[in-house]
This record gives C-alpha cells, sequence and structure tokens, in this order.
C-alpha cells in the first residue's frame, strides 16, 4: 500500500488514493492510511449475516468515497460474483506468483517445490474466478539456490512494490482499457 500512496504523491501520476478499505480492524495499512490523511474503515465479515451484506456495505463504503478503481492488496476474502462484476474493469489485484501459475495461497512454497528457476508477481483484473483475471504487468525473480518461501517473498515484494503503482497508472491513465 505504501507503494501506492507514495506513487500518487507525485503531481502527474493519474490516480489518488481516496480510501482504504480491511477487513481486518488491526491491519497495518490502515494507520498508515489514516497517518497521511486518507479516509479509512474497516469492516469484518464475521459481523454480518451474509457474504452479500457484507460486500454492499462495502459497495457502499467505496461509493461513499466516489472511488473510480478498487486495488486489492493483502484482502484475503473471495469475493461474491456480484461484487466482482460491479467493479469489474475497474478492481485490480497483485498476486504473488507469475498467473496463471500458483493461484491461491502458498505460492513460494509451491514454486520451490516445484523446482521453479523463476517466480514474480502478477498485477491483473479481479474475476469472479480464483486469479483468473487478465494480467496487466509481471514482474520475474529468480529462484536462486538455498531460497527459502521467505527470502523469495521478499525478493517478489520488491517488484510487487515497483509493477503495482506503474499497473494502477496504466488503468487511471487509460493506458489499457478496462475490460
Amino acid at each position: 500500500m505504501q507503494a501506492l500512496i507514495d506513487a500518487a504523491k507525485a503531481p502527474d501520476y493519474p490516480a489518488e488514493i481516496v480510501g482504504v478499505l480491511s477487513n481486518r480492524a488491526a491491519a497495518p495499512g490502515l494507520a498508515l492510511a489514516a497517518s497521511q490523511g486518507i479516509a479509512t474503515a474497516s469492516l469484518a465479515q464475521s459481523k454480518f449475516p451474509s457474504r452479500d451484506m457484507f460486500e454492499d456495505i462495502m459497495t457502499q463504503t467505496l461509493e461513499s468515497w466516489d472511488v473510480d478503481i478498487v486495488c486489492l492488496a493483502g484482502f484475503m476474502r473471495i469475493l461474491g460474483e456480484d461484487f466482482v462484476n460491479r467493479w469489474a474493469g475497474r478492481m485490480i489485484n497483485i498476486h504473488p506468483s507469475l498467473l496463471p501459475l500458483y493461484r491461491g495461497l502458498h505460492t513460494h512454497e509451491r514454486a520451490l517445490a516445484d523446482g521453479a528457476k523463476v517466480h514474480g508477481c502478477t498485477v491483473h483484473f479481479v474475476t469472479p474466478g480464483l486469479d483468473e483475471g487478465t494480467a496487466i504487468l509481471q514482474a520475474e525473480v529468480p529462484v536462486l539456490p538455498g531460497d527459502t518461501p521467505d527470502t523469495l517473498s521478499d525478493r517478489v515484494l520488491v517488484e510487487e512494490h515497483r509493477i503495482y503503482p506503474e499497473a494502477l497508472r496504466m488503468l487511471a491513465s487509460g493506458e489499457i482499457a478496462p475490460l
């Protein structure tokens, strides 16, 4: 999130970070955003009787901030089809693998177990299928001898911080069209 906030501070950056919403009240991104004057909200899905009600409140929150593009980062919930379709072409996510490889969780462990020589990250459009949306940008990192999931994750994270602001810039400027 810090990478997106920093990028948006540039006068020529075509997007503004208007709010940060988390499903975890203790998410570090909430404090980070609040410290920089960005609106924040926390909604625990467990407090709602259904996922639809939870996602309706998320939509109301996002709309109250006049959000145009939703950038997911560390939001570890599978979103419902209605919510995803509401933001179709305007919701992106960062995933720690070179999609379509290693959809879902434990990507670094799986890459190492497979003996992958290259790993990386992908910024993609969010669709109803898990990590199935069209890729916007990808970045590769080599898998080095002796890598652990943590060392590999650290190198991938550097690339995530580089390509996520670039992908948002591309979408917000119209360089790439929403799906």
